[in-house]
């Protein structure tokens, strides 16, 4: 898969590449937070349709999220974000797409920089651009995209536009799953309550309890499958209902650094992620899920960096392969992480403050650990890692001792090793 990145020019115009000589394209254009299986669909499509044809499947990929770019201008004097802007909105990063893609694929996909003039183009003269520069023979479209200036560029619009020229052919897909589900604009980000996966609170709610509800928090209505609903699934810890519209597990990313160390005095040694993540944080919280070693991070200088001083040796605590929690393994949803199945290892996930210790430490940023269900020497620091949330365990809690902590600890590897099924058995000791 070839990837090109385009920066629109002041007037928002883009020096389109040539793809080839000879090929036409069949090509789709959107955001795909999240890679969702409404995406999926679309991509699926795209490719589907480039191979019958002998065209090349192109994907153009707007980055930053247009939302973004529109809220930071709005705040902001009608300014644009930089890149270094941070996007805690965002579900997952460039990169973590284009692995996505790939694996569906696709040939080529143009990463254009989001920009207020490029977005005050019509969707004609974007369009005119695809079919001239780009060769589009085919345009497939989810059920309700559109696009350009205004987001005039309907699908009724374009399949209008199709009809009249006759240069290219709309391919509408059913982009969005099980109809709407409501979602809440005053959602925070928290998750409060008791054990286990959090439930839909609107569950089990009369349509006059639902319209009251609605109101009172301010609801939208969104598609079931959109990164809205995502977003908002994964803020509140419901990380089972939004790994079956993404279909897979979200995972995030970052590099392996030093933390407190605290954990292995408790005999649970840790993965500590560097602040700089990758993807959207669900809510915080003990979550069962996976932890894969993506390699070491390249210096500045070109080679890869290497902490000598190794992790401390990971303790398989607990035995029990019973499902816990009514998660079925085999509704687990293969992760999409690193291929090479000797750098994954079931994992417990914590993401908070440290309650039990901060009022000690003064310490109370927000911080992700990963305790790896191995007994296997692992060599992390400096390295690449991947998280991915399979279930929600408990909500973070102030423990009163180190003991009692510790005892919750042995727990929740216990349950992770039931949730993730019969890959959480241990593997052979390695040498130091």
């Amino acid at each position: 898969m070839i990837v090109t990145r385009l920066t629109p020019d002041a007037q928002g115009d883009v020096d389109w590449p040539t793809l080839s000589a000879d090929r036409r394209s069949v090509l789709t254009v959107g955001v795909f937070d999240g890679m969702h299986r409404g995406h999926r669909t679309v991509v699926r499509r795209v490719v589907e349709l480039a191979r019958r044809e002998n065209a090349l499947s192109v994907i153009v990929m707007f980055d930053p999220r247009p939302g973004l770019v529109h809220r930071y201008a709005a705040s902001h004097g009608g300014a644009e974000p930089e890149a270094s802007t941070p996007d805690a909105e965002l579900l997952t990063s460039v990169p973590q797409r284009l692995k996505v893609m790939e694996d569906l694929g696709v040939d080529h996909v143009l990463v254009v920089r989001y920009t207020l003039a490029f977005a005050s183009r019509s969707y004609r003269f974007f369009l005119g651009r695809m079919v001239g520069r780009l060769g589009m023979r085919h345009l497939v479209l989810g059920a309700d995209a559109a696009m350009g200036a205004g987001r005039a560029g309907t699908v009724e619009a374009i399949a209008a536009l199709a009809d009249a020229t006759r240069v290219f052919e709309l391919d509408v897909v059913d982009d969005r799953g099980p109809g709407c589900v409501r979602v809440p604009s005053d959602a925070v980000p928290a998750r409060d309550g008791g054990d286990g996966e959090p439930q839909d609170p609107t569950q089990g709610m009369t349509r006059a309890e639902l319209r009251s509800w609605s109101k009172r928090h301010q609801a939208r209505l969104v598609r079931v499958w959109s990164s809205s609903n995502v977003r908002y699934l994964l803020s509140q810890g419901r990380v089972r209902e939004a790994t079956s519209i993404l279909g897979a597990v979200h995972g995030i990313e970052a590099e392996v650094v030093h933390g407190e160390q605290r954990g292995r005095t408790l005999g649970f040694p840790t993965a500590n992620l560097a602040p700089d993540i990758e993807g959207y944080l669900p809510a915080d919280g003990v979550y069962a899920g996976w932890l894969v070693d993506e390699g070491p991070v390249s210096t500045s200088e070109g080679g890869p960096t290497e902490e000598p001083d190794e992790s401390v040796k990971r303790v398989v605590l607990g035995t029990e392969s019973s499902v816990a929690q009514g998660v079925d393994a085999s509704d687990v949803p293969v992760p999409v992480g690193s291929r090479d199945a000797s750098r994954r290892w079931p994992s417990a996930i914590s993401i908070g403050t440290k309650p039990t210790y901060s009022s000690l430490t003064g310490l109370h940023d927000r911080v992700v650990e990963a305790y790896a269900i191995t007994d296997e020497w692992l060599h992390l620091y400096g390295h690449r890692v991947r998280v991915e949330f399979v279930a929600y365990l408990h909500p973070q809690i102030r423990y009163a001792s180190s003991e009692e902590l510790r005892r919750a600890l042995d727990e929740y590897v216990r349950r992770t090793r039931g949730i993730v099924g019969a890959d959480a058995s241990p593997r052979p000791t390695s040498s130091r």
